[in-house]
């Protein structure tokens, strides 16, 4: 795992886990248990570009707008389809976890495991974008296993298997 940084460590700021899904996406922040749990959904202007949603907002947008405004899913099977959309949802969830916008917090990332180095390098510098001091990306399984309480250290076999709205996967 390659660990990539954006600035020198600055004051404030805590740790965050996100988990970016095609569906979902949760945010954790270390010693506070999940604190965003919402669609993976932008309501964007298509004429000018500006979001005037994210989350659960957006999706209620769904149907209900003007022609001009559209929500869009920014990611597929798990992997960024839209860049600056996915970066503009990012920033949105990290500030709803932290309210400084003087936060730039490390952030833990699930990556599906079967992504490619470019779309990896996509995600760690959309985050980076949305204002992470530092990314680790992480793969899903392994966190899988982590937050389930398997012992990931030891020489044991388990299976871990990811059912989400991307397709199953067995590792």
């Amino acid at each position: 795992m390659r660990r990539r940084t954006r600035h020198r460590a600055r004051l404030g700021g805590r740790d965050i886990a996100i988990d970016l899904g095609t569906a979902n996406t949760l945010a954790y922040l270390r010693g506070e248990g999940i604190r965003v749990s919402e669609p993976s959904v932008v309501a964007i202007d298509t004429r000018t570009g500006d979001v005037h949603a994210v989350g659960e907002d957006a999706q209620r947008m769904i149907g209900r707008t003007p022609a001009s405004i559209s929500a869009v899913r920014p990611l597929r099977h798990g992997v960024i389809t839209d860049f600056e959309t996915t970066e503009a949802m990012l920033r949105h969830f990290i500030g709803r976890v932290h309210k400084s916008r003087f936060a730039h917090p490390r952030l833990v990332m699930c990556a599906p495991s079967g992504i490619t180095d470019v779309e990896r390098r996509a995600l760690e510098e959309a985050c980076l974008a949305a204002g992470a001091r530092s990314v680790q990306l992480i793969e899903e399984p392994m966190a899988a296993a982590i937050g389930a309480g398997l012992p990931i250290a030891e020489p044991l076999a388990n299976v871990v298997v990811i059912s989400a709205a991307a397709p199953a996967r067995w590792r």
